[in-house]
C-alpha cells in the first residue's frame, strides 16, 4: 500500500469524487444514458461491443449506481467481518468490477490495506474507475472478458458484484467455480429478486461443494429452508439520493434503499450469526416481531418487555442483523 495514500476511503469520500463525472454533460442527455442502461445492461451477455460505450455512457451509470452497488457489498462485508473479526485480505480480486463500486467497499472496510486488482471488459468503465481511485486506494485496472475461460492468480478475497445475470449459466458456474478455487473468501451480490436471490443460491450451492464454509448472511452451511419460488432472501442499504437519481426516479426522498441478495463463504473458520433478521421488525405495543433464519430453519421470535435488555436491542435491531446481537 502506498503511504502517501489515504487510509480509510468513505461513501463520502465516493460520493465527493462522482460529484464531478456529469459536469458538461447536459442533465436530460445523462438522464437518458442511465435509463437505456438500466433497461438493458445487466440483463445483457458479453460482446465485442461493451453496453458501456464510451464516458458519457459510464459517467451517468457510475453516478447513478456506484452509491448503492457500494451500499450493498459494504453490508455483505461488514456480515464477513462479524463472522471473522480477526482476519483481512492483503490482496482482493474485484471480477467485473467496471468503476471500481465494490473496490470502494473494501478499501473502506478494511482501511484500504488491500491490493485490488478490478477486471472488467468495459475499458471506459475501467480507465473512469481508475481516475475516482487514484490516490484513494491501491488498485490495477486491467482488461478481461469475464466469462467461463477467466483464469485468476491466488488472492485472499474475490468479489463478484451485479455480474453474474450478465452471464451465461454455464459462463456463471464457471466464474464462481474459478473464484472458489483461487480465492480464501468470496463475495457475491446480486440485486435482490427472485431471480437474483436464485443466483446466489446456485452460486452458494458451488461454493459450498469447493469446500468453503458459509460466513453470511446464512447461520449454517446446509440448504436454504426458503421452498423454491415461494419467497425469497435479500437485504436493503440505505443510499443517499443523487439529483440525477432524483432526476431520473422521481421523487423527494433524500434516500432510497437498495434491495440484495448475497453470499459471503470462506475457506478459514468463521463463527456465522446464530440467526439472522431477514425481514424489517414489526414493532407493536410492548413487543418486537422477528423473521429469523436460524439453524432450524425460518422462524418468528416475540420479544417484550419482560425480556428485558433483549427487548431494547429488539427495537434497535435491523433487517439484516444478526441476532442475538453479542451485547445483549
Amino acid at each position: 500500500m502506498n503511504a502517501s495514500l489515504p487510509t480509510a476511503p468513505t461513501a463520502d469520500a465516493l460520493r465527493a469524487a462522482l460529484a464531478g463525472l456529469l459536469d458538461g454533460l447536459p442533465p436530460r442527455q445523462a438522464a437518458q444514458a442511465v435509463e437505456r442502461l438500466i433497461a438493458n445492461y445487466r440483463g445483457t451477455t458479453p460482446t465485442d461491443a461493451p453496453v458501456l460505450r464510451d464516458r458519457s455512457d459510464v459517467a451517468a451509470y457510475a453516478a447513478y449506481r456506484m452509491p448503492a452497488t457500494f451500499e450493498a457489498v459494504r453490508a455483505a462485508l461488514d456480515a464477513l467481518r462479524d463472522a471473522a473479526p480477526a482476519w483481512q485480505p492483503v490482496t482482493h480480486t474485484d471480477i467485473g468490477g467496471g468503476t471500481g463500486a465494490a473496490s470502494w467497499a473494501v478499501a473502506e472496510a478494511w482501511d484500504g490495506a488491500a491490493r485490488t486488482t478490478v477486471l472488467d471488459w468495459a475499458e471506459p468503465a475501467l480507465t473512469l474507475g481508475r481516475e475516482l481511485a487514484d490516490g484513494v486506494f491501491d488498485a490495477e485496472w486491467r482488461r478481461a472478458r469475464i466469462s467461463g475461460a477467466l483464469k485468476l492468480d491466488d488472492t485472499d478475497l474475490v468479489t463478484v458484484s451485479y455480474v453474474l445475470k450478465e452471464l451465461t449459466e454455464a459462463d456463471r458456474r464457471a466464474v464462481v467455480a474459478e473464484a472458489a478455487r483461487v480465492a480464501r473468501a468470496v463475495v457475491i451480490v446480486e440485486p435482490g429478486t427472485p431471480d437474483g436471490y436464485e443466483r446466489i443460491i446456485a452460486a452458494r450451492s458451488l461454493l459450498v461443494e469447493a469446500g468453503l464454509t458459509v460466513a453470511a448472511p446464512c447461520p449454517h452451511s446446509g440448504a436454504c429452508p426458503i421452498e423454491p419460488g415461494t419467497d425469497w432472501c435479500h437485504f436493503a442499504a440505505r443510499v443517499s439520493r443523487s439529483s440525477l437519481h432524483r432526476q431520473v426516479k422521481g421523487g423527494s426522498l433524500p434516500y432510497e434503499d437498495e434491495k440484495f441478495s448475497y453470499v459471503a463463504a470462506t475457506r478459514f473458520p468463521v463463527t456465522p450469526a446464530a440467526a439472522r433478521v431477514t425481514r424489517k421488525p414489526q414493532i407493536r405495543k410492548g413487543q418486537v416481531l422477528l423473521e429469523l433464519c436460524g439453524p432450524d430453519g425460518l422462524v418468528r421470535e416475540t420479544v417484550t418487555k419482560r425480556h428485558g435488555p433483549l427487548y431494547k436491542a429488539a427495537r434497535d435491531v435491523e433487517w439484516g442483523d444478526p441476532w442475538p446481537p453479542a451485547e445483549a
